[in-house]
């Protein structure tokens, strides 16, 4: 055990090497592009997956949280003049101030209904920003002005900017679930989300666990809105509210392995790597390729791995550093 620890350190000492070397070694726009969509989905999966993996609440409305995040950080930036730094961490706030009443509404369902609620709440925050013309621009939505490098506006010439940012986000990410997975909070999730009246009955508070892990995770995901509209210099309510970015958390999580550290990361790489590829050499000619490659590896990953893909890399570590341990023990004995 204690030799797989040190290894796992050290490979994660590796591989953070090599994502921090990255855009000093790759020069292609839309190398960089691809990366900083992978790391900024799987933060959204690993934010979503505090809520939908070791909760077992299945939500389907995380959108709600991201295009708040957005907007909020957009009108701070546009109206006020406030830098979208600043906004990032009040769309956060304005997020998890939202969670409250959500959650206190649809944390009374369960199972399939509460996914249905979740999934009202984000297209009943979409509509109302449909028609707010006047104060969140309505369908047309905005461009947001392009300062040139301003990067106390958050704005950068060079794409490794955005990079940097968005592995900042999902290494925030990460530090949150790891400590939240070996903490009292952690336990009582899992206990949650094997079975939530056994849970209640020997005494975990169900409705504030889940309520606090939904605050967590909303201001998360609204730290990813803030992000996405920054880098694409657009907002509107279809782009800030879209069911894909909740769909698309979930799946990654799913895919790569529900209420773990590193499964969403996992997953995102899959999935968002092959999408995104597929899209751009084959996209022009054969037009919906991505989206049934897409749907085959999602449908081969819950057929063959319901448990997501992480298991197999584990038990494929694990058989590999077993065999080197048992390999330099006979070279010792011997």
């Amino acid at each position: 055990m204690r030799a797989l620890q040190t290894r796992g350190v050290l490979w994660l000492g590796l591989l953070a090497v090599i994502v921090l070397a990255l855009p000093l070694v790759v020069t292609s726009s839309f190398a960089i592009d691809i990366f900083i969509r992978i790391l900024l989905f799987a933060f959204i999966g690993v934010a979503w997956n505090l809520m939908g993996g070791y909760a077992k609440q299945l939500s389907l409305g995380h959108a709600a949280y991201f295009g708040l995040g957005a907007y909020t950080s957009t009108i701070l930036q546009i109206d006020f003049g406030i830098s979208p730094w600043i906004g990032m961490v009040a769309g956060g706030v304005v997020a998890m101030l939202a969670s409250l009443p959500i959650g206190a509404l649809c944390f009374r369902l369960r199972g399939p209904y509460f996914a249905i609620s979740t999934i009202a709440t984000a297209q009943v925050l979409m509509l109302l920003f449909l028609k707010f013309r006047d104060f969140a621009w309505g369908a047309e939505g905005t461009t947001i002005p392009n300062l040139g490098n301003a990067p106390l506006m958050m704005q950068f010439e060079a794409k490794a900017a955005y990079y940097y940012i968005a592995l900042g986000l999902l290494a925030l990410g990460l530090v949150i679930t790891y400590r939240i997975e070996r903490s009292w909070l952690g336990y009582y999730l899992v206990a949650i989300g094997e079975d939530e009246d056994a849970a209640e009955a020997i005494g975990v508070n169900a409705p504030r666990i889940k309520r606090d892990i939904y605050l967590i995770s909303s201001f998360l995901t609204a730290l990813a809105g803030t992000f996405y509209v920054q880098y694409i210099y657009f907002i509107d309510p279809n782009t800030a509210f879209s069911f894909s970015v909740s769909v698309e958390a979930a799946l990654v999580s799913i895919v790569g392995g529900i209420g773990t550290l590193w499964g969403p990361v996992i997953g995102t790489v899959l999935l968002e790597a092959t999408s995104t590829l597929l899209q751009s050499w084959l996209g022009s000619s054969f037009g919906g390729v991505q989206l049934t490659v897409y749907s085959l590896i999602l449908m081969a990953v819950i057929l063959w791995r319901p448990t997501g893909l992480l298991g197999v890399f584990t038990e494929a570590y694990r058989r590999i550093v077993g065999a080197g341990g048992a390999s330099a023990k006979a070279t010792l004995d011997g």
